[in-house]
């Protein structure tokens, strides 16, 4: 078998990916201009930046640091607010013209009831599929807990998503969790049609040892990179042993490599985030080759074949 003889393909909700690699949420989807961009370099879909139901301005620089093993930020959910990324998810589908790929739209609030809202407003835009950050401070809570940090609020989210929308809705979880799978089965139960996993872990903390201040000017922020792949891959897992729903897996993802590890605990997709922000747009027809190599030298033909080689005989997410 030859890698042009592989089928990169993939579904996700009935949505058809041309090959299993998402830009992830929070890098470069602010503009419909950059996620046409980003879908002409390979990417077999888009996730829009978060948004909220208003204008959120997010941190003070600095709110990024590369420290070699992975990468921290504090942008601090920084959007134009739920309007004005309709237009831009609009003007996406018109610089791609023939070219469609689909579309995420990923949205965060601050209540359970603002989550149903920003959801039917972001749906007039008519994304492919909804992602709902729930690893955002809630405020209702007394602590500022996160939406995902117990399974009963994760769940009354999710429900408050689905009776506001009628596209697929995709979940993310955070990492930050006693059990994610308990978490994912919440979600799942209140109607989610598919779990995107894994957020930013956290949060860290980088010093400058010349002024004993921390780097960020928020002094904390969450990890991203290969530093946290192997914590993503544990999740991936362990989410694909407790529900079969689709599940997006992401986390430090940087070649065709990781994308197989990743698709063989499970997952249907991968989002891919800090290896744009190192290695640029060209990453996502770099990876697609790379796995396409590997699929090829394992014989396996397509990427239901090695989707859940490595859960046991019998989970939830394994392919077939």
């Amino acid at each position: 078998m030859s890698p042009e003889d592989v089928d990169l393909s993939t579904t996700i909700c009935g949505v058809r990916l041309r090959n299993p690699t998402m830009l992830a949420s929070g890098i470069v989807g602010l503009s419909g201009e950059v996620l046409a961009r980003v879908a002409r370099c390979g990417a077999g879909a888009v996730v829009t930046k978060s948004c909220s139901l208003k204008p959120r301005v997010g941190h003070s620089n600095p709110v990024v640091v590369d420290y070699g093993a992975g990468v921290i930020n504090a942008v601090g959910l920084s959007n134009p607010g739920v309007e004005a990324m309709v237009g831009e998810i609009r003007e996406a589908r018109q610089f791609l013209g023939e070219h469609q790929v689909p579309i995420v739209a990923s949205i965060f609030a601050h209540s359970v009831y603002d989550f149903g809202t920003v959801a039917r407003y972001i749906s007039e835009a008519e994304p492919d599929l909804i992602e709902v950050n729930i690893s955002c401070p809630n405020v209702e809570e007394e602590f500022g807990q996160l939406f995902s940090s117990t399974p009963y609020v994760a769940g009354q989210v999710t429900r408050r998503v689905k009776s506001a929308t009628n596209i697929p809705v995709v979940v993310k979880l955070s990492p930050n969790v006693p059990n994610i799978a308990e978490v994912a089965r919440a979600v799942v139960a209140a109607g989610a049609d598919a779990i995107s996993a894994i957020n930013t872990a956290g949060p860290g903390m980088l010093l400058d040892v010349e002024t004993a201040r921390p780097v960020l000017t928020n002094r904390v922020g969450g990890m991203s990179g290969p530093a946290i792949r192997p914590l993503a891959v544990r999740c991936v897992y362990d989410i694909c042993n407790a529900v079969s729903v689709p599940v997006i897996g992401i986390g430090g993802l940087t070649d065709g490599r990781d994308v197989a590890e990743m698709l063989s605990v499970g997952a249907v997709a991968v989002g891919v985030g800090t290896a744009v922000y190192r290695r640029g747009m060209d990453v996502f027809q770099c990876m697609t080759s790379e796995l396409a190599a590997i699929m090829a030298r394992l014989g396996i033909a397509n990427v239901e074949q090695l989707r859940g080689r490595a859960l046991p005989s019998g989970a939830p997410g394994r392919s077939g």
